[in-house]
């Protein structure tokens, strides 16, 4: 084993040498060719002092600290490679609290030799192997980054030396936890490490071989979880010295020392954890001291835009705004101020106490707002350090302790609104990027809002434009009503002794008071009318009802086949009908009577509403005669074939049209055929 040992060593430093010179003199895009060169360098040298000398001589020990710092180096130079025109000072603490880590074991080695007591001598030891499985840690956590920062363009070459390093790292921790758990050195471990290096450097000199862009890219997520990994392991490692140095000094009582101090120690980190204000300052220190910027804009945009379009728990839009604006300056609660009567009143809140809030609004500083859009920190006005301020700033607020910011929420020229935030658990002033955040921020849910209100207005056009439609289509029957009575009423003058008149007058009042009745339940918001499901009727009878209707006003004749059956809803036909008839008595002569003719072929059904009238031309009828408030009468609506045509689809029918102008005009509507055994079953259904 000891042959073997030696053998793989001096194989791997040969290797890891002739790697140096290949790095060296190659020029490799976008790979740190210099500190890679070192690492391999340094590599072989702490290979060459394990095969010529030992692995447990100070001088391999002090080649294995070259070797780890060497290779730390150049992680860092990689992870630094493709980050922010100033990289981070956050990746150059962790890999300097590594590096010292690094050295202090080193130390504590030298310490070990140079101690003549054999107890201190082995706790000393035992402390630096302890240490540099640690450093063995950090690294493997450092490497994990440097993978989750690999872009996604990242090829195979640059994939594969990240695992190589997370292989050297990995056969260092798998040596030293073996020694530490064991409490001595093996051989078979020191092999095993040999073998592992030969495979790194097969895979570094893969790497060399292939060429190619090397694209890193620096999250600040992973730098957070490392610095935090690095706290850790520092505790820990804090904890075994104390813990060791309690065994040494505590005599009988140390294992009771020993626990309590793991416990009080333990319990002091989670209460200081737990704690949210020192969370929040450590948040902020870090940010300031260890970024350019204090936030990770891609990360507080996407929790932005996920708070304002994904409802959690029904919540309106007005509230998750307030929740969204809130959140980028970690405020617990906030207030919506909306538009209110030429000021600004209180609209929706998150977290906030309404009962502490006024009634009245404001119009000085909605006014204020609209003009200058400056975002409004109420502790300056309180301080009387803003004096552009304070005149508009309701007093309300400034009583309120937790009021802490206003920020406008402009849209064009308008305001929308403003968003009132309490403050936060750490109390700071703003600076000009927590301005130039929630100026952004503003603007966006502004136009969220101004896209809600409109959507809300253009709903309540639509019901009046709903309600509007319904009339006109009323107050087009009831012209047609009013024409009717009043033809009635004049012919009553002439033949009110006639006993077939008065039949026929008492019918045509029977049926305008039912359609009248009809009319006024059409006004209603929510009636649905008398319309009933298409279902099969005879055709021919509800013709000779419409013609009954109107030989009070004017000559109508009806003809055709009587034993026609069409699907149809016979309140809506006879609407249909109504309109079609009562144009054709307008557009008639006095004398030329208005003809009903209705015709089958088994699949079909028409009926033909024909007169002798003017006509129309066939432009009119292509570009004006459907459309609604377009007449060639006067005083017309232009309602009546519109309407028609539309109660014909509903019924999966149509309506085609002739005419010739100075001639007349047909209007047939052509409906389905039903079979007679359908006769009752559609209102049975």
């Amino acid at each position: 084993m000891g042959a073997l040992l030696l053998w793989l060593h001096a194989l791997a430093a040969l290797l890891f040498g002739a790697l140096a010179l290949w790095a060296w003199r190659t020029d490799l895009a976008g790979l740190p060719r210099r500190p890679l060169a070192f690492a391999l360098a340094a590599t072989a040298l702490w290979a060459l002092a394990i095969a010529g000398i030992g692995s447990t001589d100070f001088a391999s020990w002090f080649a294995e600290t070259l070797r780890n710092l060497a290779w730390l180096g150049f992680m860092l130079v990689l992870h630094r490679r493709d980050a922010q025109t100033r990289p981070p000072i956050a990746l150059g603490t962790v890999y300097g609290v590594v590096a010292l880590v690094q050295i202090g074991a080193l130390a504590l080695t030298l310490i070990a030799y140079a101690d003549p007591a054999p107890i201190v001598a082995a706790q000393t030891a035992n402390a630096a192997v302890l240490l540099r499985m640690l450093v063995a840690v950090a690294a493997l956590v450092l490497v994990q980054a440097l993978w989750s920062a690999l872009s996604p363009a990242a090829g195979g070459p640059l994939r594969t030396l990240v695992l190589a390093l997370a292989g050297i790292w990995c056969a260092e921790l798998g040596l030293y936890t073996i020694a530490y758990l064991a409490a001595e050195w093996r051989i078979e471990p020191l092999v095993l490490r040999g073998l592992a290096y030969l495979a790194v450097a097969l895979a570094i000199g893969a790497v060399l071989q292939r060429k190619g862009e090397w694209k890193i890219e620096v999250s600040r997520a992973v730098t957070y979880q490392s610095l935090s990994l690095v706290a850790v392991g520092v505790y820990f490692a804090l904890l075994a010295l104390a813990t060791s140095a309690i065994a040494t000094v505590g005599g009988p009582n140390a294992r009771i020392l020993q626990t309590a101090f793991v416990l009080g120690s333990t319990a002091a980190i989670l209460t200081l954890v737990a704690n949210s204000w020192l969370r929040a300052w450590l948040k902020v220190k870090l940010a300031k001291h260890l970024f350019r910027h204090r936030y990770d804009y891609r990360t507080e945009w996407m929790r932005f835009t996920e708070t304002l379009g994904n409802p959690q728990g029904g919540a309106a839009l007005d509230e998750r705004i307030v929740k969204a604006i809130a959140d980028l300056t970690e405020s617990p609660a906030g207030v919506l101020l909306v538009p209110d009567a030429g000021g600004l009143g209180v609209g929706a809140s998150w977290n906030w106490d309404r009962a502490t809030l006024p009634v009245a609004s404001d119009t000085a500083l909605g006014g204020h707002l609209q003009a200058s859009g400056r975002i409004i920190e109420l502790d300056a006005v309180r301080r009387s350090e803003d004096h552009l301020d304070a005149s508009v700033v309701p007093q309300w607020m400034l009583d309120l302790a937790e009021a802490w910011v206003i920020v406008p929420l402009p849209h064009l020229a308008e305001l929308a609104g403003a968003i009132l935030l309490a403050r936060p658990p750490l109390d700071r002033a703003l600076d000009w990027e927590d301005f130039d955040l929630l100026k952004v921020a503003g603007r966006q849910v502004a136009s969220y809002l101004a896209e809600a209100r409109a959507q809300d207005a253009l709903a309540e056009a639509q019901r009046f434009d709903e309600f509007n439609r319904r009339f006109a289509f009323i107050l087009h029957d009831i012209k047609n009503l009013v024409s009717q009575l009043s033809l009635t009423a004049r012919n009553a003058e002439r033949h009110a002794d006639k006993p077939e008149f008065r039949a026929d007058m008492v019918a045509t009042l029977q049926s305008s008071a039912e359609r009248m009745n009809g009319l006024l339940a059409r006004l209603s918001q929510h009636h649905r009318g008398r319309s009933e499901a298409p279902h099969a009727i005879e055709i021919v009878a509800l013709v000779e009802r419409v013609a009954t209707q109107r030989r009070g006003q004017h000559p109508v004749v009806t003809s055709g086949v009587r034993s026609a059956i069409a699907h149809a809803d016979p309140a809506s036909l006879e609407q249909l009908l109504g309109h079609l008839v009562q144009n054709a008595i307008e557009a008639s002569p006095a004398n030329e009577p208005v003809t009903l003719a209705v015709s089958a072929d088994g699949e079909r059904v028409a009926i033909d509403v024909i007169d002798l009238g003017a006509g129309m031309s066939p432009a009119f009828i292509r570009d004006k005669l459907f459309k609604p408030f377009v007449s060639s009468k006067e005083g017309g609506f232009g309602i009546g074939a519109f309407e028609a045509r539309q109660l014909a689809h509903a019924m999966e029918g149509r309506i085609e049209v002739t005419s010739r102008e100075g001639k007349g005009t047909r209007f047939r509507v052509i409906l389905k055929a039903a079979h007679p055994a359908d006769l009752g079953m559609g209102r049975a259904a």
